[in-house]
C-alpha cells in the first residue's frame, strides 16, 4: 500500500470520526468524550482522575479540563482524597445518573450513522479500531 492510500484511509477515518461525534452530540446533548467519561465514573462508582485517565487513554490535562466542565454543569463532584491529598476523587451527581438513564432510554443504538452497519460489521470495525489503537 502506498503512502497516498494510507493518507486517504486515515482521512476517511478522520471524517467518519467527526460525523459520528457531531451526530452523537446533536442526538444526546453530550460530547462523546464527556459521555464516555461519565460512563467510566458511573461504572466505577467513585474513582480518581488518574483512573479516568487510564481508562480513557487521554492525558491528565484533558481529564481535568473535561471534569471541570462536567462539574460546572452539575454532573460530577471532585474532592481531595482524605487519605492521599494529591489524589482527586470523582463522583457522579444524582442528576447526572438520571440524565444518563434518560439518555440511554431515549437514544438507542439505532442512530442513523451507526445503523448503516450490521452487528457483524460493528464488531469487525471495533476490532480493527482496537488494533489501530494498540500501535
Amino acid at each position: 500500500m502506498e503512502l497516498r492510500d494510507v493518507s486517504r484511509l486515515l482521512y476517511q477515518i478522520k471524517l467518519a470520526d467527526q460525523r459520528v461525534a457531531t451526530a452523537f452530540e446533536n442526538e444526546t446533548g453530550f460530547s462523546l468524550t464527556r459521555y464516555e467519561m461519565l460512563m467510566v465514573v458511573s461504572d466505577k462508582g467513585v474513582c480518581s482522575q488518574s483512573e479516568i485517565k487510564d481508562a480513557m487513554n487521554i492525558d491528565h490535562a484533558a481529564v481535568t479540563r473535561h471534569l471541570k466542565i462536567l462539574e460546572e454543569k452539575g454532573y460530577v463532584t471532585r474532592e481531595r482524597n482524605a487519605a492521599n491529598h494529591r489524589e482527586v476523587v470523582v463522583r457522579l451527581t444524582d442528576s447526572a445518573a438520571e440524565d444518563l438513564k434518560s439518555c440511554e432510554r431515549d437514544h438507542d443504538a439505532s442512530n442513523h450513522l451507526i445503523s448503516t452497519l450490521s452487528d457483524a460489521e460493528m464488531r469487525q470495525l471495533s476490532d480493527l479500531l482496537e488494533k489501530l489503537n494498540q500501535v
